[in-house]
């Protein structure tokens, strides 16, 4: 429905300096200061995942820091956006959740400069993220090549063990593999953004692995083959998918793409799920030139993304997902 209003949406006029708009539905806003500077704009929300309110406000400010990374660039400060049923949630609670988003940003190294708060019935909690990247070394979602081969930076699952927790079986473990994953920065993208071999990067959340891969190969108008046994999974989240556990997302995701990515014959449907299951705070995934892999990957195990690996390719072709 999002693609259906945005395609409806005038384009007219627009400023010759707004290098990334909502053409290829890219992760963050970037606009041209000079030709030494970009400035990028992003905000993303939701409501709490987890009972913890720090550890909501860790995921959900991680989570909004992501889209400056995936384009390349690096965080300068951010606006909280911030509802809250102040008749109902105890004064603490929400100190705990913007304490939380404000530990994340210090780990970032930027302010919580300003933002906007309303009374709500729900909890809401987000950043508005602010960034700069040279003009030059913008990572978009699109710029792939034929040839490229993909690589995925942090396991896949996090959507499921969000609905383990929700039906108390969550274990312990997978709760604080859940918080890691999460809260854990992708500060690598804007290492990314000066190495010429790197063409595309994404960072996979809401629309799952195989939707943000479908967008760069929509943008690139190249397909991609996926090895399924390369992907990084965690591994409680594939007992849990295995014993029928997902989230009506994964399901809602494979309905608005699912025409477009082909399954090799005999995938079993927990593996659907696996790559519908959408992420919060999930990996970059990186399209990069068969001679840059062993550089990405150095780089991002040296930011601690010990699960880095490639997973798949690129080639010349209509804009679909294979999975072998």
């Amino acid at each position: 429905m999002l693609s259906r209003i945005i395609a409806e949406s005038p384009l007219n006029s627009l400023p010759r300096d707004l290098l990334v708009g909502v053409e290829t539905g890219d992760d963050a806003a970037v606009y041209r200061l000079n030709s030494e500077q970009a400035v990028i704009a992003t905000t993303d929300f939701f409501m709490p995942i987890v009972d913890d309110p720090r550890d909501f406000g860790r995921i959900a400010a991680a989570n909004a820091l992501s889209d400056v990374y995936a384009m390349g660039g690096r965080p300068i400060f951010a606006l909280a956006v911030v509802g809250m049923p102040i008749a109902k949630l105890p004064e603490d609670v929400i100190h705990a959740i913007l304490e939380g988003g404000a530990s994340i940003c210090a780990e970032a190294g930027i302010p919580i400069a300003g933002g906007h708060t309303i009374d709500a019935l729900e909890p809401i909690y987000g950043l508005v993220g602010i960034g700069i990247v040279h003009p030059d070394q913008v990572k978009r979602n699109a710029g792939a090549q034929a040839g490229d081969v993909l690589i995925l930076a942090k396991p896949l699952g996090i959507g499921i063990l969000s609905a383990a927790l929700k039906k108390d079986s969550l274990s312990a473990a997978g709760y604080e593999e859940m918080v890691r994953w999460t809260t854990m920065l992708n500060v690598t993208g804007a290492k990314l953004a000066a190495m010429p071999g790197v063409h595309a990067v994404t960072d996979v959340t809401g629309f799952g692995f195989a939707g943000h891969l479908l967008e760069i190969c929509r943008g690139s108008h190249l397909a991609a083959e996926v090895e399924f046994a390369r992907l990084p999974l965690i591994d409680e989240a594939v007992r849990h998918v295995r014993a029928g556990i997902a989230t009506g997302a994964s399901a809602r995701n494979w309905t608005s793409y699912g025409e477009a990515v082909e399954l090799a014959p005999g995938l079993e449907e927990w593996r659907q799920k696996m790559l519908t299951d959408p992420q919060t705070s999930g990996g970059l995934l990186v399209a990069c030139a068969p001679e840059s892999v062993e550089a990405v990957l150095a780089a991002f195990r040296a930011d601690g993304f010990d699960q880095a690996a490639p997973v798949g390719g690129l080639a010349a072709g209509a804009a679909r997902v294979r999975v072998v």
